[in-house]
């Protein structure tokens, strides 16, 4: 890449999102691109635990950047852009939770595995010190969570996002975020937990391949809409 070029990636990296939406709503469509790149990883961490299959997860992604997008005249800025594209994404996930009644087969699938998980006391010294292994148990506890408690700790403690915003994307107040989050790592144990330590921020990747197809579909996606954000009159709620 040209040293220009680089320049400007650089300077754009630390654009604040508002200015990206402004820009991109004045016809530089393609800035999008920066706004996917940069939520990648929280969208899917958050859209994974609500749904717990890699694919409905991408596929809620795809959708919520395409809502965000055609909505994007419509965001007000009465709070972060970031909790304002978060709670399309959640929503956007529940959604499909409820469509695809997929929550008796989940559970059903993840019980023995947590079993396995709260069982791990007796796992050798070697697999205790590995950290590719303690993010492999952390991310099955995770999924193993009930519904509302995995998706807490996937946005305050994988995501480390703040309580206030939390709530803001889940529509819950401030109190349940901390009630919640207090009794999903008493089911982690805290010993698993603390034992994981810098590990979890590891866990649930959306890097690489995987971030740079979910870019190249939302762009396919808006470009064969054929319009701009501003000119969409979403429905939406």
């Amino acid at each position: 890449m040209p040293a220009d070029q680089l320049l400007e990636q650089a300077r754009a990296e630390r654009w604040p999102d508002e200015e990206i939406a402004d820009r991109v709503l004045a016809g530089e469509i393609e800035l999008y691109e920066i706004i996917m790149r940069r939520y990648n990883q929280r969208l899917y961490r958050i859209t994974r635990a609500i749904l717990r299959n890699d694919a409905e997860a991408e596929d809620a992604m795809q959708s919520a950047y395409v809502r965000a997008y055609e909505r994007l005249a419509q965001f007000a800025r009465r709070a972060p852009f970031s909790a304002w594209l978060t709670k399309i994404a959640v929503h956007e996930a529940l959604a499909r939770r409820y469509h695809y009644q997929r929550t008796e087969e989940l559970e059903a699938m993840f019980p023995s595995e947590a079993d396995d998980v709260l069982k791990s006391g007796d796992e050798s010294p070697e697999q205790k010190a590995s950290s590719a292994e303690m993010k492999r148990l952390l991310e099955r506890a995770i999924l193993a969570l009930p519904d509302d408690y995995r998706t807490i700790v996937m946005m305050r403690d994988i995501e480390e996002m703040s309580t206030a915003e939390t709530a803001l994307a889940l529509e819950i107040t401030e109190d349940n975020v901390k009630v919640r989050l207090h009794r999903a790592r008493a089911l982690l144990r805290k010993e698993l937990y603390s034992r994981a330590g810098e590990s979890r921020h590891a866990a649930f990747p959306f890097m690489g391949e995987r971030c740079d197809r979910m870019v190249r579909n939302v762009l396919s996606n808006i470009s064969a809409r054929g319009h701009g954000p501003a000119e969409i009159h979403s429905t939406i709620q």
